[in-house]
């Protein structure tokens, strides 16, 4: 179904407002994004792993969900509603159910999903599950105090991989978490990402949610969600940055249907990666005189990936 902003913008909210979420956050935008692509007579089961969106809009006995919440461990998100998911299917076989539609979705940042949770994820998955599991992939352990996780850029300063003398920030590469998605053979992933308006606002991350949603079987969605205290931008750019990581394939939007790579974004011209650097203070030291290499290592890193992305891509 097209995306259809005044059709949208007309369901009820399943996030409501009044929650603690950091002015400039994208995660709220990815969960509201994502939620609004459910029918509105469907029912869902949320999990949520412990981070900053479980501590932000779930604090007993407050609640900004509508829709039925669990609040899981850090690890386990993506094990919770496996479970709920498989004892529905049970008692709906034995009609203790009545008919309706509801649908399982799990959340948890990068630490829980990249790192501590991968491997309840892993299995879920496996298993076949008919659930969406959401990333919204901030690049640190933001809510235990800005600590790098695998999916932390290379350079990136955090507490734990502090930019001085010695160190250049972290010095691994971050871990591409979607190709490892792909690599479960499950019938869709994505990636995606809130946008501006010139480029579509949320119709990306909209119609991957619906279709992630409805597609029978399990289904993964990996959704940039920038962190204004660990990125270090002014809380209105938040878009401008989703923008920038698109426009520079740093972020590449794309998705993969029963294994067939598809490239939903195509910028009209490919930005260097600094224009998406630079207006984060945790790239700030890059910038200085002598570091130049360093952004022309992370620019190689990122122009091999795009150039991978289009060998695979069916529209490329």
């Amino acid at each position: 179904m097209a995306f259809n902003l005044k059709q949208e913008a007309k369901k009820p909210e399943r996030l409501t407002g009044g929650h603690r979420m950091c002015a400039g956050c994208g995660a709220p935008v990815v969960v509201r994004g994502i939620l609004r692509a459910l029918n509105e007579e469907d029912h869902a089961v949320v999990s949520c792993a412990t981070g900053c969106l479980e501590v932000s809009t779930f604090i007993y006995p407050y609640s900004a969900w509508t829709d039925s919440f669990i609040h899981s461990a850090f690890e386990n998100s993506a094990a919770t509603v496996s479970g709920a998911e498989a004892a529905y299917v049970a008692m709906k076989r034995k009609g203790k159910l009545p008919q309706g539609e509801t649908k399982f979705i799990a959340f948890g940042g990068d630490g829980g999903t990249y790192d501590i949770g991968i491997q309840s994820l892993s299995g879920a998955m496996e298993r076949g599950h008919n659930m969406l599991y959401v990333c919204y992939d901030n690049g640190a352990y933001m809510n235990t105090g800005i600590q790098r996780s695998s999916a932390t850029p290379k350079y990136a300063d955090t507490t734990t991989s502090p930019a001085g003398k010695v160190v250049p920030g972290k010095p691994q590469s971050r871990k591409d978490l979607t190709m490892i998605m792909v690599n479960h053979n499950i019938p869709y992933v994505a990636q995606t990402s809130p946008l501006g308006s010139k480029k579509g606002g949320l119709k990306d991350l909209h119609e991957k949610a619906q279709k992630a949603l409805y597609t029978p079987g399990p289904a993964f969605i990996n959704a940039l969600a920038p962190c204004p205290r660990g990125w270090r931008y002014d809380t209105p750019r938040l878009l401008e940055l989703c923008d920038l990581a698109v426009d520079t394939c740093f972020w590449p939007l794309y998705e993969v249907v029963d294994g067939v790579y598809h490239i939903t974004y195509f910028p009209k011209e490919k930005l260097p990666v600094e224009a998406y650097l630079k207006p984060q203070g945790r790239f700030r030291h890059l910038f200085k005189a002598g570091n130049e290499h360093l952004i022309e290592n992370i620019q190689k890193e990122v122009d091999d990936r795009w150039a991978m992305l289009l060998k695979l891509a069916d529209n490329a």
